[in-house]
């Protein structure tokens, strides 16, 4: 049967509604109908009156239905906003969240006085949103987007193409629990998100994320440090003389992984934090203190 646009808004409200406060539900509403009508929200209020097509109406009643068993929002919709730009996202990579935007911010801070051109790697990228953001700001860094997974760099792959980055920013499989490949040479800056979760908060994950995020790009160890000490291990030897490097993790780890960098030969420079301030970012100095 087919509605107006009001009606598909309106009942696609009240059903949200069930789960989510009204608030809520109206902008999950509203997003959902500007999804499966490529309209504009400017286009969608003014065509509420008008009667939406058959194959709309349709996909906006299974859209509706995939919120409501708990798929988040981001998958549904395909792609989501982080820092400026519209990324493609599907089940194989972390919905990029507001939290990086601390160590994202921290590095391109930082890259923006390294010397001309610098090589910056952004480990366990996943969608590629830390790396891409900083190509966007940092006009002439090279940039390596590094997965284990191959699934993902697809996706990083997809979102170097729809931000037209192609000609500084390349996509390689490398996994950092162990030692990079040679080819991929020395970089100024090593920027990382990698999975921390801790093997007891696997098991407290709300449906949300445990039911869809990828668990291979959440579980960081028992106590959540293993891709850090791996990183510090085997990927210093990647970063150039004096290079950088930037770490996002959870708030309780702070401590624990400067006393890490420390312990190996690594300067912490600058801790900061996120929107919510909580601690969530760090970036060290390899082998000298930064002038």
């Amino acid at each position: 049967m087919v509605k107006t646009y009001a009606q598909l808004y309106l009942d696609a409200r009240r059903s949200l509604m069930e789960v989510e406060d009204q608030q809520t539900a109206s902008l999950l509403a509203r997003n959902l109908l500007c999804y499966v009508s490529g309209k504009s929200r400017e286009a969608v209020l003014a065509d509420r009156e008008k009667y939406a097509c058959e194959a709309i109406c349709e996909a906006m009643d299974a859209a509706v239905q995939r919120l409501l068993s708990g798929e988040p929002l981001a998958y549904v919709l395909g792609e989501w906003e982080f820092y400026g730009m519209t990324l493609y996202v599907d089940p194989n990579v972390l919905i990029p969240r507001d939290d990086t935007c601390a160590v994202t911010a921290m590095a391109i801070k930082k890259a923006l006085f390294l010397d001309q051109e610098p090589r910056i790697l952004d480990l366990c990228t996943g969608s590629g949103c830390i790396g891409l953001a900083i190509a966007h700001r940092v006009k002439d860094a090279k940039v390596t987007l590094a997965d284990i997974s191959k699934d993902a760099l697809s996706v990083a792959k997809r979102n170097v193409t729809r931000q037209k980055l192609g000609g500084r920013v390349t996509c390689v499989q490398a996994d950092a629990l162990t030692p990079p490949p040679a080819f991929m040479g020395k970089f100024d800056m090593i920027v990382s998100n990698p999975p921390y979760i801790t093997t007891k908060e696997m098991e407290e994950l709300p449906a949300s994320v445990a039911d869809y995020e990828p668990h291979l790009a959440l579980h960081g160890g028992e106590d959540g440090l293993d891709f850090y000490r791996s990183i510090i291990k085997n990927y210093t030897r990647a970063l150039k003389s004096g290079g950088y490097l930037c770490f996002e993790y959870d708030p309780s780890q702070g401590d624990d992984i400067c006393r890490l960098l420390e312990t190996n030969g690594y300067t912490v420079l600058e801790r900061t934090r996120d929107y919510n301030d909580r601690e969530r970012a760090v970036l060290a100095q390899y082998g000298k203190k930064e002038d």
